[in-house]
């Protein structure tokens, strides 16, 4: 007699933050959820972003006037929820005569500042870049410019901490684990997964929700048997240099192309600089940047600051593809960033969700709509609208209360050196403490795997974050990469793979 195939309201695959965040969505209104990752949670699209959690104020010049207004509504309801990871950011936007005039910045500042619903965040203000400290790093004669305020976010961490409070409400999460097949099957789905460990087993599902990014399209070829063109792949290129300036707020340059680049400082002594707009062909999983767009941004900073920016001063770059729903723009930066839900149904045929563009700041709406839709087709509904007021993991604690949850964990733990207190507080709010539960001195953290990675932290991420491999911990996980070795990195490998990370992950996901 077979194994009873195990049943689930809908099985979400993808494992980036639309997907995380409709499965902890759903899983909080009292649905069965199945998520599954092929790799890594926030493996693709979700981990190469600029970081932002941001209107988008270029897009009012496409006309994107709810998009925008969502995203500006959203930023403080997400900042509230998980303000270990997200805080605000002032950018200053240097006016360059000769490109957008500078009624038309005030005038598109002035949207900025009062659709949105703006409360907590400091509105624009004019600066004298010839006397405000901003003005030192910037190169010629700018003499005006506009600050406004966006906010930071740990892109990665913020797809794992909603997986993690999608667990924590019920759902399945599980990595490295591929949809191999779907076949209807009744009302349902039948669904043929490939396992860690080179295995395979056949779930059941009412609906499937398919928020796999840029693979979206092969997903709903491998549901309908047919070629389906929806999605426009659009590649999006960062590079990483020494810090060019000492202050703590961003720059956003205006290119003569129409395009703008962002300069942002970055884990403490570095700055962010991206990104590029250009059409991808291809396996979205194989994406690098290219020679072309690291000259293309070492130019375009080059344009405003001093101190110019070679390809030999980039210390590391990354480079993703954004799936954006294909409207027929002719250029790929005016391509629209807004998501598009599409629900395949029909007499006879179980209901299947695709999720199509989006971007991170507006991920939470996204799945509320997309929650809409599930009940929609099938015909019930379970609870209310829930996350708006809900925190992530660790973000239980006010929106300005870094520094003193960081004063808290340093007296409870004397002993720990102060930056490795504020970068664990960073990564892990009011989680720290359970972190460090137990520990008295260094010695308790167990191995250091170098940069103040400990063994303590390392099994913290096996254990609760699914992390399995070096690269999960230290370029996802953390952007501890970017100051380990060669050789630390290869160590930490080592000690992961004599655990056999991915049964025992998968098993305590479980």
């Amino acid at each position: 007699m077979g194994r009873v195939a195990k049943q689930y309201d809908i099985l979400v695959v993808g494992g980036g933050i639309n997907g995380c965040g409709i499965a902890r969505d759903a899983a909080g209104r009292g649905w069965s959820v199945l998520l599954c990752e092929m790799n890594d949670l926030a493996s693709g699209t979700s981990s190469w972003s600029t970081k932002l959690v941001h209107g988008g104020l270029r897009y009012l010049e496409y006309y994107e006037f709810r998009l925008v207004r969502e995203a500006l509504m959203e930023r403080e309801v997400l900042w509230s929820m998980a303000p270990h990871i997200i805080w605000p950011l002032r950018f200053v936007l240097p006016h360059h005569r000769g490109l957008r005039p500078a009624w038309l910045l005030r005038l598109g500042l002035f949207l900025y500042d009062h659709i949105g619903g703006r409360r907590k965040l400091p509105p624009t203000r004019t600066l004298d870049l010839r006397r405000d400290a901003a003005g030192r790093p910037l190169a010629g004669d700018y003499r005006r410019g506009f600050e406004y305020s966006d906010c930071w976010v740990d892109d990665a961490r913020l797809v794992v901490l909603n997986a993690r409070a999608a667990r924590e409400k019920g759902a399945e999460i599980r990595t490295r684990t591929q949809v191999a097949s779907l076949e209807r099957y009744g009302e349902g789905w039948r669904v043929l997964l490939r396992t860690p460990d080179g295995g395979s087993e056949t779930v059941h599902a009412r609906l499937v929700v398919n928020a796999a990014g840029p693979w979206v399209d092969k997903v709903l070829g491998v549901a309908t048997h047919a070629t389906a063109h929806n999605v426009r792949l659009v590649q999006g290129s960062h590079i990483v240099v020494p810090k060019l300036f000492d202050h703590d707020r961003a720059y956003i340059f205006q290119n003569e192309d129409g395009r703008i680049v962002f300069a942002i400082p970055y884990e403490r002594d570095f700055t962010l600089i991206g990104t590029t707009d250009r059409d991808y062909e291809g396996d979205p999983g194989s994406v690098r940047i290219t020679d072309e767009e690291i000259e293309y941004l070492c130019r375009a900073a080059g344009e405003y600051f001093s101190r110019k920016v070679a390809p030999a001063d980039v210390v590391w770059t990354y480079s993703g593809v954004r799936p954006l729903f294909d409207d027929g723009a002719t250029a790929a930066q005016a391509a629209t960033r807004d998501y598009v839900l599409k629900l395949d149904r029909g007499a006879g045929v179980p209901p299947l969700l695709n999720i199509f563009g989006g971007k991170i700041t507006t991920y939470r709406r996204l799945a509320e709509a997309a929650l809409q839709k599930i009940e929609e087709a099938l015909g019930e509904r379970r609870g209310r609208p829930w996350t708006a007021g809900a925190t992530l993991p660790g973000g239980d604690f006010p929106a300005d209360g870094y520094e003193a949850l960081c004063d808290l964990v340093a007296r409870d733990h004397p002993a720990l050196p102060r930056d490795l207190v504020r970068r664990l507080v960073r990564a892990y709010g009011t989680d720290t403490s359970l972190l460090l539960n137990g520990v008295g001195s260094v010695a308790d953290l167990g191995r250091d795997f170098g940069e103040g990675l400990t063994e303590r932290e390392v099994e913290w991420l096996r254990a609760k974050e699914w992390a399995s491999t070096a690269e999960d911990i230290v370029w996802r996980r953390s952007k501890l990469g970017l100051r380990m070795t060669i050789d630390q990195v290869a160590a930490l490998e080592e000690y992961l793979q004599d655990r056999h990370p991915a049964r025992e992950a998968n098993l305590a996901a479980g």
